[in-house]
């Protein structure tokens, strides 16, 4: 008896499970078609590079490209869109906290959601990214998505693209970025609102940058080894920036909600209700 009841509730639980799935996958796909029906994908593209401080790939320092590639999508220039390892790894972190936190996206979502989507955490949006991010790889090369990633980006402190981020908190043009400067803004986008007002949290970031760029092989050991020899400190402005936050780098990531539920969070995922209790800022 109670082997049957464990069965129903296990059929019941995969029915739900794939009626969400299927909300979810039609209202990502309505939303895909109504953001390219206000506004196509050249028309876009066009308007990020009409953009004050766009700043073509040619004109940046491949160590920051490599840096960027490194933190965001190791796997960028493999594969074709989206990233099928990084979902499945976000599916399961996210439902076994219940919550919409850990994202998987590639670049080329990143962009996509940039240039026409909303920053709200639900899983519809996510389809679409991923209809979005076929189209732009379909369209445009790898370099030309990982341009549009660095001039679309926010930086904090009002900057939007690394163009107009470098000379605001660096003080310097991005085509005459160090390899550690690099690194910095390369970690920034994850978190703007903490790293560009942080500097204990930015330079923590930096950090795991450099050790992302050492693991996927786009930077020597020598190099980050010279750069622990030499004790790096970054250049960056003080103005806005919190020395003394006592922000620590181990805090744990929470988008978690009161009386978590499978139902709640299926609840969620489609949208219906995304507001949050609290969220700890993303440090990796």
């Amino acid at each position: 008896m109670i082997g049957k009841m464990v069965k129903r509730a296990l059929l019941g639980l995969a029915l739900i499970a794939a009626l969400a799935c299927a909300v979810v996958g039609v209202r990502g796909y309505q939303m895909y078609r109504s953001a390219l029906q206000d506004k196509g994908i050249d028309e876009a593209v066009a308007q990020l590079r009409a953009q004050p401080g766009y700043t073509p790939a040619d004109e940046l320092p491949q160590v920051y490209l490599d840096a960027v590639v490194a933190i965001e999508d190791h796997r960028f220039y493999t594969h074709c869109g989206i990233d099928i390892i990084s979902i499945c790894r976000a599916a399961w972190n996210d439902l076994r906290t219940m919550s919409l936190e850990e994202g998987g996206s590639t670049i080329a979502q990143q962009v996509a959601k940039n240039l026409f989507l909303s920053q709200k955490k639900e899983f519809t949006r996510k389809v679409a990214e991923i209809f979005l991010a076929f189209d732009l790889e379909a369209t445009y090369t790898k370099r030309e998505i990982l341009e549009f990633y660095v001039n679309s980006s926010y930086f904090g402190l009002g900057c939007t693209g690394i163009g107009q981020a470098a000379p605001a908190m660096l003080g310097v043009d991005p085509a005459n970025m160090t390899l550690d400067q690099a690194a910095l803004m390369a970690g920034i986008p994850n978190e703007p609102g903490l790293y560009s007002s942080d500097r204990q949290a930015a330079e923590a970031r930096r950090d795991v940058v450099l050790m992302q760029m050492e693991k996927y092989g786009l930077m020597p050991k020598a190099a980050l080894r010279t750069l622990a020899a030499r004790g790096v400190s970054l250049s960056l402005k003080s103005e806005g920036m919190r020395v003394d936050s006592g922000f620590l780098p181990t805090t744990p990531c929470a988008c978690l909600l009161p009386g978590h539920s499978v139902a709640r969070f299926f609840a969620i995922a489609i949208g219906w209700d995304v507001r949050v209790t609290s969220q700890a800022p993303r440090v990796v």
